[in-house]
């Protein structure tokens, strides 16, 4: 097991080799509409923020946007791309109370060991009015499923998949990390009828779960099978 910060400079290189296309850049597009809406003119923080490829989506529309991560290897692309990055922890963000209207972080949290304290920090930056999209992993989706199932896939050529500590939430294990200031209001499910990526290469099966992804994102009901779980909240 590698902690967070050697496992994702590791991760650093290889990172974007394929989220340009097919399923990755489905995943990054569903995420980033899903918070694109709230963001003009606002104030944002994306919380671990690797290389900006959505950032750099958010950026133009925002009256700021900021980003945090603990790799120097994703922030040092970041960076390239002209984009407001800094390194940290989600433990302790180096920002002022109430700075933020808006907060979000994908593929993230589930890494994140303390985390009803990362959750504690992002109530502390997020402003009385703001949203925060909080993205978890959902042991009850085939997402899940085939992660328990699958062999290590290499992210570099030192590092694989299972070294990095990694945690499946249910819906109400999410709510239980929550201080008493935030609540949930709404859940999304992104990836919710895709088994694998390579599904999305085949024609015409490949279209057909693209609509439904799109589809089954903000349904009450299938979001709740979202193999990236989605919740959005609000402080009380």
């Amino acid at each position: 097991m590698k902690d967070n910060r050697t496992y994702y400079d590791d991760f650093a290189a290889w990172y974007e080799k394929e989220r340009h296309g097919g399923y990755h850049a489905m995943i990054d597009e569903l995420q980033t509409d899903l918070v694109k809406t709230y963001c003009a003119g606002k104030d944002i923080l994306e919380l671990g923020c690797g290389t900006g490829m959505i950032l750099r989506e958010i950026h133009p529309i925002a009256q700021t946007a900021k980003g945090i991560d603990i790799s120097p290897g994703m922030l040092e692309q970041a960076k390239a791309r002209g984009l407001d990055v800094v390194e940290g922890s989600a433990t302790s963000l180096p920002f002022e109370d109430n700075s933020f209207d808006v907060i979000y972080s994908f593929k993230v949290l589930a890494h994140i060991e303390n985390i009803s304290e990362a959750m504690n920090e992002v109530a502390r930056v997020l402003r009385p009015d703001g949203v925060a999209f909080l993205e978890f992993y959902n042991p009850r989706s085939f997402r899940g499923l085939i992660k328990r199932l699958k062999r290590p896939t290499a992210v570099s050529e030192q590092t694989h998949d299972e070294e990095v500590y990694t945690r499946y939430d249910t819906l109400e294990e999410v709510k239980s990390y929550l201080p008493e200031t935030l609540d949930v209001s709404s859940i999304h499910g992104v990836r919710v009828f895709t088994p694998a990526a390579l599904f999305h290469n085949i024609p015409l099966v490949g279209s057909a779960l693209r609509g439904l992804e799109w589809w089954s994102r903000d349904q009450q009901f299938w979001s709740k099978f979202g193999g990236f779980m989605v919740v959005r909240v609000q402080h009380t």
